[in-house]
This record gives C-alpha cells, sequence and structure tokens, in this order.
C-alpha cells in the first residue's frame, strides 16, 4: 500500500482483460452466492463469501463481501513463511498449506478481513476468484448465480454497453491508497474513502435505471461504505475505524446503503458516534 500513482496496466493474463466486479446497491440477501462458492473445486467444499448486513437494526440490505485481490496483498507481505502467492492475473490465492504455518497475520493484516482460519486444515483459506473457471473464462461460481448481478464478471466493454454506473478500483484507508484487480460500482469515478471526513466519490443510487431523470449527486452526506466492515465488525474496530463513503447507497435495496437511519446520523453530527 502506497500514495496514489498513475496506474498503468499490466499485460493481460490468462483472464485477459475481464474483470470481477461488485454492485452492492444490487444486493437483494438470497444467499445464493454464499452456496455457490462452496462448489468452487478450489475450496474443498467450504464458502469463502461473507454476506453482511448493512446496519441490521436499521435495514434489511446485505453487502456481498469477497476478496478484492489487492494489486500489493498487505496479507502476503505480512506472511513469515511466503504462503500466500500472487500469481500473473493477480489472483491472491489461499495459503500453501505445506508452507502454512497458522500464525494468522494476514487474517489480522487485511484491511477487508477476507481471510478466514481454517482450524480444523490449520490453514489460511479466502476466495481466489475460482481462478479454475475465470482462468478460461468462465464467471466465478457466485458471480454465475447472483438474479440480481450484485455479483458481475465480464470485460469492461460488456459493462459499458449493459450496466449503469462507473468502475473503480482503488480505496482509501486513512492516508493509504489500496488499488484492488476486483472493482466496484459507484455514481462518479474517483477513489472510494474508507475513513471518516474524507470525500471522493458515491455508490450508484440507482443501478436499474428506474429514475425518470438522471440521478444527482447528494453532496450533503456522508455515507456508510458496506464492503468494508459489517455492523459487527465495525463496533469490534471501534469507532475510528468506521468506514465512511461520500453517496447515495442502495436505492434499489430494502432499505439501500443511504437509508434514513444513516442519513440523519450524518447531518445530526453523530458521525462515529453509533452504537
Amino acid at each position: 500500500m502506497s500514495t496514489l500513482t498513475e496506474y498503468v496496466p499490466d499485460a493481460p493474463g490468462e483472464m485477459g482483460d475481464r474483470v470481477f466486479v461488485v454492485d452492492q446497491s444490487r444486493c437483494i440477501g438470497c444467499q445464493a452466492c454464499v452456496q455457490a462458492c462452496e462448489e468452487c473445486g478450489t475450496h474443498r467444499g467450504h464458502s469463502m463469501m461473507q454476506l453482511d448486513f448493512i446496519d441490521r437494526g436499521a435495514t434489511v440490505q446485505t453487502v456481498p463481501l469477497i476478496c478484492m485481490h489487492c494489486a500489493d496483498p498487505t496479507c502476503a507481505e505480512v506472511c513469515p513463511a511466503d504462503a500466500i502467492k500472487q500469481n500473473e492475473d493477480g489472483i491472491v490465492q489461499s495459503s500453501l498449506k505445506p508452507r502454512c504455518i497458522a500464525c494468522w497475520n494476514c487474517v489480522n493484516a487485511c484491511p477487508f478481513g477476507i481471510p478466514k482460519k481454517m482450524f480444523e486444515l490449520d490453514q489460511m483459506m479466502k476466495c481466489d476468484m475460482c481462478y479454475d473457471r475465470s482462468s478460461v473464462g468462465l464467471a466465478p461460481m457466485c458471480a454465475s448465480v447472483c438474479p440480481s448481478q450484485a455479483l458481475w464478471f465480464g470485460t469492461p466493454q460488456e459493462f459499458d454497453a449493459t450496466r449503469t454506473g462507473v468502475l473503480e478500483d482503488t480505496m482509501v484507508f486513512g492516508g493509504q491508497y489500496v488499488r484492488t484487480k476486483v472493482q466496484v460500482v459507484v455514481h462518479e469515478p474517483g477513489p472510494v474513502a474508507v475513513a471518516p471526513g474524507r470525500r471522493y466519490t458515491h455508490w450508484t443510487d440507482d443501478p436499474f435505471g428506474l429514475d425518470e431523470g438522471p440521478a444527482e449527486a447528494d453532496v450533503s452526506r456522508d455515507w456508510p461504505l458496506a464492503p468494508a466492515l459489517s455492523a459487527a465488525q465495525q463496533r469490534q474496530a471501534g469507532p475510528g475505524a468506521w468506514p465512511v463513503a461520500h453517496g447515495a447507497g442502495a436505492g434499489a435495496g430494502a432499505g439501500g446503503v443511504g437509508g434514513s437511519a444513516a442519513g440523519d446520523a450524518g447531518d445530526s453530527g453523530t458521525e462515529g458516534a453509533r452504537p
């Protein structure tokens, strides 16, 4: 992780220019992705998907959380046994069983909270984007079954032709920029802030094009950034780690990321003091 610099894409690997996209505003909480993940050939029957509630007390809106496959993966950097590898396509893989010493450094270091402690295997495992499928042009299992296409796999050209919103691959954690292979859908280009007080961009609020007129940005509010931390993780991490991104939330979902409860909290100046 480092300060933001101009990004020059690497030469395409086996995946070509296909991208894995998360559009949190489309998630309907059906858990099809959670079940499908168990079928991935590299997961040994374990689901690596996390389906989190934004704020269970205020909304039923859910968000799928997968490995973002950082360009400079912290999990691999802190592994003392060099058990976590990143392949030529930028996929950060689960730890190598012969090398993993189950120290859980990677679990604590990941900014997105992705690696899982598999105690029965004495090994760290995580989403590897179903590389047995994505490497030959097939969508990961979760994306292949998502009925609302909150999880999507394809080329940027296909996205522009069939979807609304803008793809973004840079997150901001305090003063650090984290570029990821998995991209999220936002309303306007710019890094997505995951720290209070920063305003870079906002989520798309009309992913299905239901509004009669063009969507307009609400520049007066700060909104919770769902993919970074769940409500439970926020409480565990403390107020200083609560993620906030500027913009509208899941207009198409039930309650939405930008629901009234979150918005009222931001307007009343109670940001960082939520229970």
